[in-house]
């Protein structure tokens, strides 16, 4: 059995505001502030307990009428990409990945307002500026990372890095039973290369080698289409009532 952290957590409860994802839906959530020496112990149990991280706050749903977002988290020992993952990891051989520590860029903050004006114009992220962009990536006390994706140059096999464009960025912590997917985001001019499932079965495989049994992805909302991509990879276990199950 984890153990829990031997200082107390205060909880918060949001108002109800609209749901972002199901139409008629309000939306609950109950957070706590990450902070102190404990704070990446603290993250690993609330991630466990279906819990999301958003800069140093760690919430998650607690909706009166609704019961529609479920936590899951791929099993990465048991994964095998299907055909259509196939194909998509063939299509960006020709890309690199390189791990940095959590830091805004410029270049990152360019690539972030392009994605959000192409694909989320008008949500909840579209006002969002350089310096609210810098505190979502900096503002965080336990281990966290960027994974920067581009085309590989002439230098890449010497060097393992690339003066190429940023085509995609991953912002992932770094968990004690794996890697969870905070946010990411791409080009979306290069939507044929379908980067977001690419980044995805990037962090499988990068989770397989670190030795770590999960991957953590967030909320699959039940009923909403925009969410239903998580589905796709399996096996994989949600969070319910009886603990961590296969769905």
């Amino acid at each position: 059995m984890t153990e829990r952290p031997s200082h107390t957590s205060q909880f918060y409860l949001t108002a109800p505001s609209p749901c972002p994802y199901l139409h008629g839906q309000e939306e609950r959530k109950v957070f706590t502030h990450l902070g102190g020496e404990r704070a990446s112990e603290l993250n690993d149990i609330l991630t466990q307990g279906g819990f999301r991280r958003s800069q140093n706050i760690a919430y998650r749903p607690a909706c009166e009428r609704c019961r529609a977002c479920m936590s899951v988290r791929v099993v990465v020992s048991e994964f095998e990409a299907n055909k259509s993952m196939q194909r998509i990891m063939r299509k960006n051989t020709d890309l690199i990945v390189e791990e940095r520590k959590a830091e805004a860029s410029s270049e990152q903050y360019d690539l972030f307002r392009t994605y959000l004006d192409t694909r989320h114009p008008g949500g909840g992220m579209s006002d969002m500026s350089v310096l609210d962009y810098a505190s979502m990536v900096e503002e965080s006390e336990v281990e966290t990372r960027v994974f920067e994706f581009r085309q590989r140059d002439v230098d890449s096999g010497i060097t393992g890095r690339s003066r190429k464009p940023l085509i995609a960025v991953a912002l992932s912590d770094v968990l004690s039973d794996g890697l969870s997917m905070v946010y990411s985001y791409f080009d979306p001019s290069e939507s044929a290369r379908s980067l977001g499932t690419y980044m995805i079965l990037e962090h499988l495989e990068r989770a397989r080698r670190m030795g770590l049994p999960y991957l953590y992805l967030g909320y699959l909302v039940e009923g909403s289409p925009k969410m239903a991509y998580k589905g796709r990879f399996q096996p994989q276990e949600r969070l319910g009532n009886r603990g961590w199950v296969r769905g």
